[in-house]
């Protein structure tokens, strides 16, 4: 018989912690070797800790949320079919801060909903059939069953104390047999005229008072970060610009029509990537990440482009690599799978860094402006909002044009105003005039 302790594992890349996210297994629970115990997260990539050893669980040494530096024990696992004796179990509760009182046997421990590490026995359930059980004084049973949790009352008594939004749970019954009549909602109403009032005016809208707690942890936690530490760092200012899409979309729509069924089908994001790729050749401080620790900015030939894509837990940006190498449908076919790995939460880590530049896109859900926020260390972040189709004047005279914003973000430190406003503007003309972004 052996107790074995599983740390928390060296991942790489010189992380020296990670956030435990989730456990995929529970005290007493039988494992096998390469059975996954537990879900962490370094950055914003998940990573699986699997089992060397077969055995069964007798304790987990961290909770979900907790941030385990590497070599920190997370499980201790039994590795023999023996019973543990009581300097073991001791040994292991110590690791996972569970008291055990010195000089008693300890049970075999067991799965139990009262937390990690307790041997508190489930209680028992009584088999007696609920219809049989005896119920307390002043309580009947109806043709539906049992009545302890549903007070007696006609249901002209019950629609009146629905009108005066009074709870008969709540209501002591004067009736012998235990039944509240009309005369019961008197007193309370009375004591309470204002409240019932304003009940029978909402009909029997009640206000709630329940507050949910939901811990801020794994993805949504490193999200929080990011954002926090994007805001505090960077000083961001936003421009934003109305650009006339109506000629980007036929050309779209002639492109699908007659591609779709061999190459894909092409979105408005391919064809705003190679606007960017265009425009960054003239404006290269605009592809670049800069170092406020080191005070170095560097800017980039290559662009990876950050997409910010939602996901089930939160926002994701996995990264496409070398976007000026990519024609069109290729790009289509890249922004595809990078978002579908991030939705399903197979995207790597090297597929989740090395952003130069961020593009974001809410689709249909984009609005009118916003104001995104730099993937921080980079100095730009652009995001499209929604196309609408609404009347232009053009050439003196009133035609319907399918119109788009652009609300783009900026490093205030390293890209000026000016800079930031001629580089949307080029990205404008481009898209404008659709026949460009195929001229080298």
């Amino acid at each position: 018989m052996t107790i074995h302790n599983i740390k928390m594992p060296d991942i790489g890349e010189g992380i020296a912690e990670v956030e435990l996210v989730a456990w995929r297994v529970a005290v007493g629970d039988a494992v096998t070797e390469d059975q996954i115990l537990a879900d962490v997260m370094t950055d914003k990539a998940t990573v699986e800790i699997p089992s060397h050893v077969h055995g069964t669980v007798i304790s987990l040494d961290a909770e979900v949320g907790q941030v385990v530096a590497v070599g920190t024990p997370i499980i201790h696992i039994k590795t023999a079919v023996a019973q543990v004796d009581q300097g073991q179990v001791a040994i292991a509760s110590e690791a996972s801060s569970t008291t055990q009182n010195p000089g008693t046997a300890a049970p075999s421990p067991q799965p139990s909903p009262m937390g990690r590490g307790s041997n508190t026995a489930a209680p028992t359930t009584p088999t007696t059939p609920a219809d049989l059980l005896p119920l307390p004084p002043g309580e009947g049973r109806g043709e539906g069953g049992p009545t302890a949790s549903r007070p007696l009352a006609a249901p002209a008594v019950r629609r009146r104390a629905v009108e005066l939004g009074l709870d008969l749970a709540q209501i002591k019954p004067s009736h012998d047999a235990g039944r509240i009549t009309h005369a019961d909602l008197e007193q309370p109403a009375t004591r309470s005229k204002k409240d019932s009032d304003l009940a029978i005016q909402n009909k029997g809208y009640t206000p709630l008072e329940a507050i949910k707690t939901i811990p801020v942890i794994g993805l949504r936690r490193k999200i929080a970060q990011k954002m926090q530490e994007a805001k505090r760092r960077i000083p961001h200012f936003s421009y934003i610009e109305e650009i006339d899409v109506t000629e980007l979309e036929h050309l779209r729509a002639q492109l699908n029509q007659q591609h779709a069924a061999t190459r894909g089908h092409l979105t408005l994001l391919p064809l705003l990537v190679r606007a960017l790729v265009l425009a960054l050749r003239e404006f290269p401080e605009v592809n670049a990440r800069y170092d406020d620790d080191a005070g170095v900015l560097s800017q980039h030939a290559a662009l990876h482009l950050g997409l910010a894509t939602q996901s089930e837990g939160g926002l994701m940006v996995p990264v496409i690599r070398h976007a000026e190498a990519l024609d069109l449908w290729a790009c289509a076919r890249e922004i595809s799978r990078l978002a579908q790995a991030a939705r399903s939460g197979q995207a790597t880590r090297e597929e989740l860094t090395g952003s130069t530049l961020t593009l974001t896109s809410l689709g249909a859900l984009g609005g009118i402006a916003s104001t995104p926020i730099i993937n921080h260390p980079e100095v730009a972040i652009v995001g499209t909002n929604r196309i609408v189709e609404r009347p232009v004047i053009l050439g003196g005279a009133v035609v319907a044009r399918k119109m788009m914003n652009l609300s783009s973000s900026f490093d205030h430190r390293v890209v000026d105003g000016h800079t930031a406003a001629r580089f949307i503007q080029r990205v404008r003309s481009y898209l404008e005039c659709p026949a460009t972004l195929f001229v080298d």
